[in-house]
């Protein structure tokens, strides 16, 4: 095989496989689980219980927060809800397995929103949350 040809395949394999690797990164980025979006009014965010019916997760989208929120039906049929930002670079985390993950850094936290793998140290940010006329209010501030 002469030089010019052998040059040219090895650069369309590069451009290929850079090309593979690129798209399974991106696809990481997103999350396979639905957003339900909704408003914050008065430092609160509402979002019904029969979105629970099925799943006892949910992913929150609230509209004007660059973060989601992880909304996790308890067996005692309380609610956590936990700010997806990981507390070492403020990178949005997506749901991974039985906890989160960051996929900048590598740092995943457990469902309750414990450090399970560093570079963090410190758990998410937890929001109190309580149930009014079959709303989930989940309290911002």
């Amino acid at each position: 095989m002469d030089r010019r040809k052998f040059v040219k395949q090895s650069c369309s394999l590069c451009v290929a496989a850079g090309a593979g690797m690129l798209m399974g990164s991106l696809a990481s980025c997103g999350s396979v689980l639905p957003a339900y979006k909704t408003q914050v009014a008065d430092n609160k965010i509402s979002v019904p219980e029969t979105l629970f019916t099925a799943t006892d997760f949910q992913l929150i989208q609230p509209k004007g927060m660059y973060y989601n929120i992880g909304l996790k039906k308890e067996k005692d049929g309380t609610y956590t809800a936990l700010l997806l930002r990981c507390t070492h670079a403020d990178n949005q985390l997506t749901p991974a397995g039985n906890g989160f993950k960051c996929t900048l850094h590598g740092s995943s936290f457990d469902n309750e929103g414990h450090v399970t793998n560093g570079p963090a140290q410190r758990p998410l940010k937890k929001y109190p949350t309580q149930i009014e006329s079959n709303q989930i209010i989940i309290q911002l501030s």
